[in-house]
């Protein structure tokens, strides 16, 4: 019994560090920040807002089919929606293609992207409302609306520690993991 305690006690203080710190170059705000509010479309013209995935944690990559390396990384988020979406957890690629939907779909379809729903924003409001300011440009939001971190630039999406790292976000409503230190200690005092 105490070899089994010992086990999962080393388990869940790994699990808690490498949930602590985010992989690759993301970027996790001390506290999280409120999102202002913005519209965008979906495939049917539909106008959608943020409080629509309410309830979900969402990565909100902003991108556009010109852009190198949004291109790139697309196939990366289609796999993560693959892996991790549902109800606690969202993949919203928003793109801000003036070209219209129908840029994005034949995208979509040329690079076998299927998991992703189609979202865009042509007068590129939304993009500057959040702070956007190059491309690619990923927010982690939480389930209640505010973000809790962003990544400019380009990720490998389904990298295990990336998968690992989100998944474990979700589980937690959004909330990071305690440091694997602020365990140690809570648990000798």
């Amino acid at each position: 019994m105490k070899h089994l305690l010992s086990a999962a006690l080393v388990l869940a203080t790994y699990w808690s560090s490498a949930l602590a710190d985010p992989p690759q170059n993301f970027v996790l705000h001390e506290t999280p920040r409120e999102v202002p509010e913005i519209g965008f479309a979906d495939g049917q013209g539909r106008e959608v807002t943020l409080e629509d995935f309410r309830g979900r944690t969402v990565l909100l990559n902003v991108w556009a089919t010109w852009c190198p390396p949004c291109v790139e990384e697309m196939p990366t988020l289609d796999a993560l929606q693959a892996e991790l979406g549902g109800d606690g957890f969202e993949v919203v690629a928003l793109s801000i293609d003036r070209a219209g939907p129908g840029a994005v779909r034949t995208f979509f379809e040329q690079t076998g992207v299927e998991h992703l729903g189609l979202y865009i924003d042509e007068t590129g409001r939304a993009s500057s409302k959040l702070g956007v300011l190059g491309l690619p440009a990923t927010l982690l939001i939480d389930e209640e609306g505010r973000e809790l971190g962003r990544l400019i630039g380009p990720a490998e999406w389904d990298e295990p520690e990336m998968v690992d790292f989100l998944r474990g976000l979700a589980a937690r409503g959004g909330k990071r993991a305690i440091p694997a230190e602020a365990e140690q200690s809570a648990l000798s005092e």
